[in-house]
This record gives structure tokens, sequence and C-alpha cells, in this order.
């Protein structure tokens, strides 16, 4: 290759971006003193370092004629190395560009890395480095149409790209976006009837020092090292078009795509950390520093926290955003430790620069938006307290569900409170019930099946002494700590695993819903498998309990079926103006209401509503009687049924204690078993 020639070359749009023939460069930075690029043959032998010429306010750019997709490469940054005054500046260091479309890989680990922490560390890191991949990302999407399902309407499966697909019988390139997007995973999927995956992060991320010396690897991904690049151990042919063709495919089945996007920090920790790319760019800038500017700001508990409050970051924030809502074709995003996003120097702020700017975007404004509701800092627990068109991801229906179930005294006013949205955390600037995201479980804790198999987390693979993930989990193991052979036992976690799964489904909110839950996947008592990449992470669809995978498909179709549980507006026991009858009533068994002292009974196990459109549902909205929900965790016990509209009569069509029960006309009363929900549909008789 001859010398290449840089041009002055534009600012804007920064990365590097190919225009036929040449690319522009374009980076930021506040504070170096100048920037080179370094390019790179496809050996990792650096070719070329040609300084960017040019400076508009902070962006440094060039262009260089004749360079085509596929080019390697990457920047170095001179400036002060100046911790006290949060200057990280280490031209040794080779640096990802923030904007890079593909990686070639992961970092090697190597001392050469690190940027120094008193002083600079002179070794050259760039044979330890991935490169930056020069990229065309135009995709052929045909005649592609997003789904655009209404979030009223959304049930959604939060799903690992590798876990998932590992070993799914029959999918193409297991543990790859491909796999995905192949016939088999589709077919279960729809079969299934989720509208929506969310996937853990797929942007591109690192496998931690301290894993990779316990041979571990970073599982779930929340270390990201590049916001615009896909994960390189999901691509099999290094290629944008696998990642663009998965949600094609899943777009196609009516299927909508969801990221597990991480803002809040990044993968270069503490001050002791790596410099991949933002620390040697901008440290100053990029992140969050205390007083003492040699040491960062941990709001996240990963040791860095990412200045979102900074124009340039913000900017870099929404263009990644964007990047993957148009060219990726994302339909939205789940924010991970999102109270972060919204501080500033006051604390967090519902009206931070992050929220404003999402809520104007043409693009962005139109996505799904979910919010990881707090941080580690301070007044970092912000449950309710997000604006539209956020909702959020309730840890309270998850406690309150599990211990209703578990049988802990006095929670019927709170499983009251969680079936119909928990509205006193979410009714409040317009926000409808779909605000709240309810879950059981999620990546981070113990899957369905380990919720109702143990009563402590077992975590020692982890090499961390069974110290970390959560230690209350509010779990039960009906006598025997993880599996048995007890048909007793096997019986009554089969009946509590479609007692919470029945919760989650009969519930005003938007359901979530952990992928293999349904099969009833276990990861042997481990609640925080991050960095289990290995057979206890990966799904076992061998083991897949078929009976119940077919009980939650029920479910789904049922949620499906009725528009009383699947509500935007909150139901406050209010008279309809259509008909002057009350959208909520909550009664005893004996078929009175409910009286303050029913609700103060601490000893009370049985929760019984009656469901109806809510008052100010317009009459162009689809409609439908009433539904009669029991949710008992005592004894059996006869249920009194409400009076029925005339020509109208009760029809059982859902009860746990008989997951295979056809639907069932009743009478004026009904018998509960133990342990079980039922749910009643007021029919045409």
């Amino acid at each position: 290759m001859t010398t290449p020639v840089i041009q002055a070359g534009h600012a804007s749009p920064l990365g590097a971006t190919f225009d036929g023939d040449g690319v522009n460069f374009a980076v930021f930075s506040e504070n170096a003193e100048a920037i080179d690029l370094c390019l790179f043959d496809d050996h990792g032998k650096e070719t070329h370092r040609l300084a960017l010429p040019e400076r508009d306010g902070d962006v440094w750019h060039g262009r260089v004629p004749g360079l085509t997709p596929g080019q390697h490469y990457g920047f170095r940054a001179a400036g002060a190395f100046a911790p006290e005054e949060g200057h990280r500046f280490n031209h040794a260091k080779l640096l990802i560009d923030p904007y890079a479309r593909r990686l070639t890989g992961h970092p090697t680990w190597n001392d050469a890395l690190l940027g120094g922490t008193d002083a600079a560390d002179p070794h050259d890191s760039a044979r330890y480095m991935p490169k930056c991949v020069i990229e065309d990302p135009s995709f052929d999407w045909g005649q592609h149409t997003a789904p655009g399902i209404p979030p009223e309407e959304s049930v959604i499966y939060e799903a690992h790209v590798k876990g998932f697909t590992k070993r799914f019988p029959g999918a193409d390139h297991p543990g790859s976006f491909l796999a995905l997007a192949s016939d088999p995973v589709l077919d279960y999927l729809t079969d299934l009837g989720v509208t929506a995956v969310e996937l853990l992060p797929v942007q591109a991320f690192l496998d931690d020092r301290f894993l990779v010396k316990k041979g571990l690897r970073n599982y779930w991904g929340y270390q990201t090292l590049g916001f615009f690049a896909p994960e390189p151990r999901y691509l099999t042919q290094g290629a944008l078009w696998e990642f663009q063709h998965m949600v094609a495919r899943l777009h196609s089945a009516g299927i909508e795509v969801i990221l597990d996007v991480v803002y809040n920090h990044t993968c270069e920790g503490d001050e002791h950390g790596p410099t991949f790319a933002f620390r040697g760019l901008d440290n100053a800038s990029y992140y969050m520093l205390q007083d003492d500017r040699r040491y960062y700001i941990n709001d996240t508990g990963t040791g860095n926290t990412m200045n979102i409050e900074h124009p340039m970051v913000l900017r870099m924030v929404l263009d990644s955003l964007r990047y993957w809502a148009t060219t990726m074709g994302v339909d939205g995003f789940r924010f991970d430790l999102c109270s972060t996003l919204g501080r500033t120097p006051q604390g967090f702020d519902r009206n931070a620069s992050f929220f404003k700017a999402l809520r104007q975007d043409p693009v962005l404004a139109t996505k799904k938006m979910i919010a990881e509701p707090w941080d580690i800092g301070p007044g970092g627990y912000q449950l309710g307290g997000y604006p539209p068109p956020f909702s959020e991801w309730n840890d309270q229906y998850r406690d309150g569900v599990r211990r209703f179930w578990r049988g802990d005294l006095g929670h019927v006013p709170v499983m009251a409170d969680r079936i119909t949205g928990s509205a006193g955390l979410f009714d409040h600037s317009g926000r409808p019930a779909t605000s709240s995201l309810n879950l059981l479980t999620a990546h981070d804790g113990f899957t369905l099946m380990d919720t109702v198999s143990y009563r402590e987390k077992h975590n020692e693979s982890n090499g961390e002494d069974n110290r970390d993930g959560h230690h209350e989990n509010f779990s039960d193991n009906f006598g025997t700590e993880g599996p048995s052979d007890d048909p007793e036992i096997v019986a009554a976690r089969a009946l509590r695993r479609r007692n919470m799964m029945a919760t989650l489904l009969l519930s005003q909110g938007t359901p979530m819903i952990l992928a293999g839950d349904e099969i009833g996947h276990s990861q042997g008592g481990n609640n925080n498998a991050y960095a289990q990449d290995n057979e206890t992470g990966w799904i076992d669809w061998e083991a897949a309990d078929d009976g119940f995978r077919a009980f939650v498909k029920m479910l789904i179709a049922f949620r499906k079926e009725h528009p009383i549980l699947r509500q935007k507006r909150f139901l406050h026991s209010l008279p309809r103006k259509v008909d002057g009858v009350t959208d909520l009533f909550w009664w005893r068994p004996d078929g009175q209401e409910m009286a303050r002292a029913d609700w103060t009974n601490g000893h009370l196990h049985t929760l019984c509503a009656e469901f109806r459109m809510a008052s100010g549902t317009p009459l162009y909205s689809q409609r439908e009687e009433a539904l009669y929900l029991a949710f008992n965790a005592g004894e059996a016990v006869t249920l009194t049924l409400p009076p029925r509209k005339a020509g109208f009569r009760w029809v059982c069509h859902l009860d746990t204690s008989r997951p295979d029960l056809a639907p069932e006309p009743v009478g004026d009363s009904f018998e509960l078993a133990e342990n079980a929900v039922v749910a009643l549909v007021e029919e045409a008789a």
C-alpha cells in the first residue's frame, strides 16, 4: 500500500464513514493535544500513522482517499497525563473509535493495556488490542415492516443470544445472531406467543481480567467496549448483516427486538483499569470524576460512571441509539441502571438532559423504552419516578408475588396492588398501566424453577465464595434444597410455578418472561450466572418440561383473548359512564365485598377480584363483560361468586390445580382448591 494522503475531511458524522472513494474520520476530544489515525493490515501490523489535520471545536477529523470497507484502524491521543486534573492521555495506547461499527475481536489481557495509575505506562498496547473495522452498514431490507406491537399487547421474552440458542434443537450456527434467525427458533417463539425478544447486551463487550484468570467469561455482557459494534462472539462471519438479518427474520414472524443497553458505565473500570478508548481519548469528559479528579464517581458499582451531562457524551449515546434503531432495525431499548442516565450534580432528575433528549427525538421517541429504575448511588432507587414513555422493571412486583405464594403473612394487599398495575407507583403524569413491567424472574436472580427449588443461593462456581448475588430471594424449596424425586415435592413445585406464571399473565401491566422459565430451566441455584458461559447458563432444551410450556402458551393466548387483562387505564373501583357499573370489585370468598378489617387481616391468604373495562375507556375500544380472578395461597375454600348480568354465566377457563381443564360453566359457587389460581369469564349463556 502506498503512503496514504490525508485531507481535511469533515467534523460530521462522527466515526469512520465510507463515502464511495474514501473514508472520513471524526473523533471527539476536548482536552487532547493531537490525535493520530493508525491503519493496520489484516494481521494486526500497523502500516501507517496519520495525524488528524483538522479540529472543529472539539472534533478532530481527516479524510483518507482510497480507503474501503474492511480496513482496520484505531486512534492514539496525545495530551497531558495529569490524573489530578482528570487527564489520562497516553500516546502508547491504541484506542478504539467510540463510533466503530465493528471490532475484530477482544483485548488480549496484558499489563500493556493499563494506561498507568499515577504515571503513564510506556508500553505499546496495539498488539493486544482489537482493531476497529471500517464498514458500509447498508442492508437490503426488502419489503420489511416492523411489527409495531402496542405496549398493551406486548408479552416480552428476555433471552440471551448464546444461552437461548446454544443447545436449541436444529438451530443454525448455535450461539449466534443467525441462530436466533433460524426457522426452528422462529417457529418456537411464534408458537409460544411472545411478541418481543429482549436481548441481553449485544454491543461489543469485554471479558474482565479477573474472570479470565479464573477460567470464566463475561457471559451476560454488561461491560461495554463499543456502543456501535455488535458483539464479535455472536457473529459467525464477522459481518453486520448477520444482526440485521436476525432482526428482519424476527420481524417477519411478528416479533419485535428490544436491546438491553449499558450506557451508564464502560469496561475501563476505575483508575487502576485498562485504557481502551474513552479514558485515553478524554477521561475528564467521558467520566464523572470526584472532587479529587484522580478518582471516579462509582454510582454503578463497576468503577466508573459515564458523564451523560456532557453534551458530546450525550450525543454519542443518542447517536448509538439512533444507529441501532435505524440502521440495525431494532424496536426498543432496556436501559441498564437507568437512574445513572438521569443523574445531575444535584442527583437523579426525571427531567435530566438524557430524558429530555429522548422524548424530543423524532426517531427514538417512537421506540419502546424500558428502565431498570435504580443504580447504587445516593437516591438511585427510582421505581415509578420515570417520565413517559418509559416502562420500568418492577422488582416490587417480583418480590410481592413471590412472597404471596410463599405464604408470607400480610401480603394480600400487596398482591392486590401488583395485579392491578401497581397504581400507587405508576398512576401519575398520564402514564398508562403498561408502565409497570411485571416480572417474576430475570437474568439477574433465580430462574422460576430455582425460585421453587432453593431457599439459598449457590454461586460457588462464580469463584467468589458465594458472596455475590442477591441474598434475599423470597424463594422456597418445599423441604428439599435442589432437585427432588419425591412426587409430592415435584407436584407442589409444578403447581407453584403454574400459580406464579398465571399471576404474571393475569396482571395489569406489561409481562416479561425469562427465556427457559416456560420449560423449567434451572441454573442449579446460581442466582448470579453472569460468568457462567456454560451448561449452567445455557438452556437445556432436551430436559424441557413440555407440559409447563403448553400451560404457559395457553396463558399467553388467554391474555391476548381478553382485553380486560391488558388495559392502558388503571382500575380504581370507579363507576363507568357507559353503564354505571364499577370497574373493579374486591370480593371475600363468601361473596361479600372486602372491608377495611379484611385488608388488615395479616392471616388472609385468598384474594378475589372482579375486573371490568376501566372507567373512562372509550366506546371505540375493544370491550368485554367481566373476569373473576381468584388467587389462593391457603387452604381450599368455597367461593360465592358475584351476581351475573341477566343472560350471562360464569365459565371457568383456568384452574391451576387442573392445568388441562377445558372451559367449564359454573353455578353460583366454585370450589377453589388449596394453592391455586382460577380465572372465570362472564359469558353469554
